[in-house]
């Protein structure tokens, strides 16, 4: 047999070591468990964001990611922790996920991320928005591509504070987001303007059937404009209850997420007009090539526009596909590293994963609900945009909310 002179070997060295360093491929599909609500009236939003989850996989799965592809499983929550909790920790123990997904619910978030940071596991939140999840009980495991309460309430504040009114009732859902969103949206506006008053403050069980006594109460106290924290357990009733007592002709009302599609095309002629209303996405705004393809693409695949978590869902699929090629592996910490500073491409323009926080760097459009000749429901109008950077807590707020 002919030897191999020594240069033919260091040349066979070196070929081997740059196929061993190159690019590696996963062994297995990308496992993602997704626990959201998928029943009752919240339901709206949880589906919404899985059809954008869905139709982004559609794209990246077409090129693959680490020579596989993205596979998901979905749990419903049913919008109680006593369920979504355990659904949480099946997904991780029995379908050994890589990254968990959810959920509309912030109790049902701030629960599942208490275990994700034990069990080391990469948690998105894609809807609930306690600012909590990401600020004073945020952790290396747990991201948020989703707008928080700090950040509505400040658009919200911001938005209210140029108003002339002064006496304030607030009112909403006695739960974990309801809270949140109303302390957020008062702490800012008291902010840019001290003298304004909380004269009352009403709370009601999440999904309340009837909320008209509530709203009947509210505007014998006359105040001078209307903030309700409710979430989606509520939102479809109190925007129901508003309209039929004619109560936004009376007094102005703000409501996070109110000038949203999913909210206002289910109700049609039955929404109020002249809500005030605060978002991070529409679908007819703002008017780019970019968001267009995005709602072609989804009326295409659902028949119906976008909504908010759709947006958020597309989002998150493309943030994992394009943190795992980043890592390089099917490795939860280089996964979180890559997630750390990562930018994407959106429909509104291209989005950071801030790393102090994790918490995605959104914009926040502030609107109100207005009749169309375009379409047969409510549209968001006199739209102002704030920046991500203009409405997000500093990462000095954020160390000071944690302690650090």
């Amino acid at each position: 047999m002919k030897k191999l002179s020594v240069f033919t070997i260091l040349i066979l060295v070196v070929l081997t070591s740059l196929v061993a360093c190159g690019p590696k491929k996963a062994e297995r599909p990308i496992k993602v468990g997704i626990i959201d609500c998928y029943s009752g009236p919240p339901a709206v939003y949880g589906e919404d964001a899985l059809n954008g989850f869905k139709l982004a996989l559609e794209e990246i799965n077409k090129e693959g990611v680490l020579g596989t592809t993205i596979e998901y499983t979905t749990r419903d929550t049913k919008f109680d922790v006593a369920i979504g909790l355990p659904m949480a920790k099946e997904l991780v123990m029995n379908e050994e996920v890589d990254v968990l997904v959810g959920t509309i619910s912030s109790g049902v978030a701030l629960a599942v991320s208490e275990y994700a940071k034990e069990e080391k596991v990469p948690l998105i939140i894609w809807i609930s928005k306690s600012e909590k999840i990401t600020g004073e009980q945020g952790h290396r495991y747990v991201f948020s591509t989703g707008e928080n309460t700090a950040m509505a309430g400040k658009a919200g504040g911001v938005a209210l504070a140029d108003k002339p009114y002064t006496k304030y009732w607030i009112a909403g859902d006695d739960y974990e987001y309801g809270h949140a969103i109303a302390d957020a949206a008062w702490r800012n506006l008291q902010a840019l303007k001290p003298d304004v008053e909380m004269i009352g403050e009403s709370w009601w069980k999440p999904g309340e059937p009837d909320l008209t006594p509530y709203l009947t109460a509210i505007l014998a106290a006359e105040p001078d404009a209307v903030i309700f924290s409710t979430g989606g357990a509520s939102m479809a009733n109190i925007m129901k209850a508003s309209a039929a007592i004619g109560m936004s002709e009376e007094v102005p009302i703000w409501i996070h997420t109110a000038t949203d599609h999913a909210v206002l095309k289910p109700l049609g002629a039955e929404a109020p007009e002249g809500v005030m209303g605060t978002v991070d996405y529409h679908f007819y705004y703002p008017d780019t090539p970019a968001n267009q393809d995005f709602v072609k693409a989804f009326e295409e695949a659902y028949g119906h526009p976008p909504g908010f978590p759709a947006f958020h869902g597309y989002v998150t699929a493309h943030l994992i596909a394009d943190a795992f090629e980043k890592a390089g592996a099917l490795d939860k910490e280089k996964f979180i590293d890559a997630m750390e500073g990562l930018k994407v491409d959106s429909p509104v323009g291209e989005l950071e994963m801030r790393a102090c926080d994790h918490q995605l760097v959104l914009p926040m459009y502030m609107g109100v609900t207005s009749k169309s000749p375009d379409y047969d429901f409510l549209i968001s109008t006199d739209i102002v945009t704030l920046s991500g950077d203009d409405v997000m807590p500093t990462c000095d707020e954020i160390k000071k909310a944690r302690g650090e």
